[in-house]
């Protein structure tokens, strides 16, 4: 087939793209880790070479980017997505391709393009002294990056296409498509758009595209060039400023440490330690009432410390653990339930991700906000674990306690050899942020190493595991980069449509109470937590709120803590909540859907608690020093 060769080409120079990143994500940890090394016990610093790790970085997300598209790696909400035919799947998969992701890519080349060119003939160099030159060479990065993508949607464009077993569809849809000039030129002739609030309109073809099963990241792009296009008040010349927003994402080393943290996570979850230590829990636990859900918070929680990534701590638990609750006994809505609400704590618990990205989007010490995440963290697993023991108490047959014929001090010397390198591997990162000694990256790159070595130690470590996780790394990197450029392209049309005023003076007007505000806030959150994934949350919304929360004089350390239990709650809440996906995905038929919503509700009601406590409380948040 043409199309098919045409395809597996253009597929090759996305996989080697992908595959040079993921050569440099190991690069970065070393450099990182080097450098670190040399100015801590030698105070041999170096300007350029700090600056060659951000330039690193860029070339991993930005690479990544087309990579992941090959491999269907960027999020989409797929509760209808997954039920549809594969020829509506493949419709879906075009019109993506076409209407959402070429156009962007096409006008952010071009724009990007022309800083590229002038940075080249103004001879921009670095503005700290010894700092690298040839600035252009990395602002000529989007441009390429964007060219990978534009490549790649051709090529995924001739794969859906030669999936279809029919054309008749594609072809009338297309047709239609064509009518799309015309209503724009009928809508700038009668002003159609604003017959309702086109801010509104956003929202509501965003919400309409993502339950449809676009993805995330180019549907918020891809809204954004149309609204943008359609509105006389906007204009694509908005998006002259966008490439400069990502070259200042590209600058921001806060950001650096979201690869360097998910490596680590990825060397951990392959080298099985994280499967021994939940067995080797279970057998500490089991012989009390509820002990084998209770090992699964405790495990969940040194997950959540260790790796952050909830996808792997839900997908690891279900298969090594479900089968084992069920067959003692356990009740299957608590078994999931406890599963799922656990695999997510890394949403909370340092080092998080979201932690990460709301400093970054808040403009706070990702510091700080770790230390403010211990307690409610902690809070958090304490409340999964009394309501455990409390239902186990008062219902014998949902948590029955498990005899084994092992001696018990010898299951408490394995438990104790399985939770050691990890607990030590967690105090050297955590430690290390928050008595100031390292940043968030430096820490994150030591903690590569230092799971590198435990794998090794493990005589788990090898050069698939590694290719492995550089690999996965590159993917799940370029998927959360890629949704905050389709966010900043949305954000700034957003706020020249007036959204960012409309929303400071509801709040701030409207309702200037602040505690009526945390209540609106961390409502608005929790509902469109049952929609969509806590990075667009992240990403769209935060950015609204942070002026007014300056506003009205509320602590943004506190607020981003009560956002980040909040978003926790987004990956637990049917029907869209990732961790069921997860988990049901992982169980299979040992479980049913129904029986995984009726588990994690209680433990929705027990986040909610917990937040609100923080509200109440939010001094406990400064129990490990401001």
């Amino acid at each position: 087939m043409k199309e098919f060769s045409v395809s597996y080409y253009l597929d090759r120079v996305s996989k080697y793209a992908g595959l040079f990143a993921a050569v440099l994500v190991v690069a970065l940890a070393l450099l990182v880790t080097y450098d670190a090394m040399m100015r801590y016990l030698f105070s041999a610093g170096s300007i350029a070479l700090q600056e060659a790790e951000w330039h690193l970085y860029d070339v991993i997300f930005l690479l990544g980017i087309s990579y992941a598209l090959k491999h269907d790696r960027h999020v989409r909400v797929d509760i209808f997505y997954e039920h549809y035919s594969n020829q509506t799947q493949a419709l879906i998969q075009i019109f993506s391709m076409l209407f959402l992701v070429i156009p962007f890519s096409l006008l952010l080349m071009g724009n990007a393009w022309d800083m590229t060119i002038q940075s080249f003939f103004q001879h921009e160099i670095s503005s700290d002294p010894g700092g690298l030159t040839h600035r252009y060479l990395i602002k000529g990065i989007i441009v390429i990056a964007f060219g990978l993508l534009i490549l790649q949607a051709v090529s995924e464009t001739l794969k859906a296409y030669h999936r279809l077993t029919s054309h008749k569809r594609l072809w009338i849809l297309l047709s239609f498509s064509l009518f799309i000039p015309f209503l724009i030129f009928l809508n700038f002739y009668f002003d159609w758009v604003f017959w309702f609030d086109p801010l509104f309109l956003m929202f509501a073809l965003s919400l309409v595209l993502l339950l449809s099963g676009f993805q995330v990241a180019f549907v918020f792009a891809g809204v954004a060039l149309f609204f943008a296009l359609i509105s006389d008040e906007v204009g694509l010349l908005v998006f002259e400023m966008l490439p400069y927003r990502i070259y200042g994402i590209m600058g921001n080393i806060t950001l650096m440490a979201i690869p360097l943290f998910i490596l680590m996570g990825l060397i951990l979850e392959k080298s099985k330690m994280a499967e021994g230590l939940l067995i080797s829990m279970g057998k500490l636990f089991g012989p009390v009432r509820g002990g084998l859900a209770i090992s699964v918070v405790l495990v969940g929680a040194i997950l959540a410390a260790s790796t952050g990534i909830v996808g792997a701590s839900v997908v690891m638990m279900s298969l090594i653990a479900l089968p084992l609750m069920l067959k003692h006994g356990y009740s299957s809505s608590l078994a999931s339930g406890s599963i799922a609400a656990s695999g997510t704590l890394g949403q909370i618990v340092p080092p998080s991700i979201v932690l990460i990205i709301l400093g970054d989007q808040m403009h706070l010490s990702v510091g700080d906000l770790f230390k403010a995440a211990v307690v409610p963290g902690l809070l958090l697993i304490t409340l999964y674990i009394l309501y455990i023991f409390i239902v186990a108490l008062f219902n014998k047959e949902v948590a029955p306690a498990i005899e084994s014929d092992e001696p018990y001090a010898e299951t408490v010397k394995k438990a104790l050899k399985a939770i050691l390198p990890p607990l030590l591997l967690i105090v050297a990162v955590l430690g290390s942020i928050f008595s100031g000694v390292a940043s968030p990256t430096e820490s994150a790159a030591i903690g590569v190493l230092g799971a590198v070595l435990l794998a090794w130690s493990n005589r788990s470590f090898s050069f698939s595991m590694m290719r492995y996780a550089s690999v996965e790394t590159v993917k799940l990197t370029a998927m959360i980069f890629m949704i905050l450029i389709g966010a900043t392209a949305f954000s700034l049309v957003f706020n020249e449509l007036g959204g960012g005023d409309m929303a400071l003076e509801f709040f701030s007007g409207d309702m200037s109470d602040k505690w009526t505000f945390i209540l609106i806030s961390m409502l608005i959150i929790f509902v469109l937590g049952f929609f969509i994934d806590f990075i667009e949350i992240a990403f769209v919304v935060v950015p609204i709120l942070v002026p007014i929360v300056h506003s009205l004089g509320i602590d943004p350390i506190w607020f981003a803590v009560l956002i980040a239990m909040n978003l926790q709650a987004s990956f637990l809440t049917p029907p869209f909540g990732f961790a069921l996906f997860y988990l049901k995905g992982a169980a299979g038929d040992k479980v049913t859907t129904g029986a995984i919503y009726k588990g994690v509700i209680p433990f929705i009601a027990l986040q909610i608690l917990a937040l609100v406590i923080v509200i109440f409380w939010p001094e406990i948040i400064y129990l490990f020093g401001k």
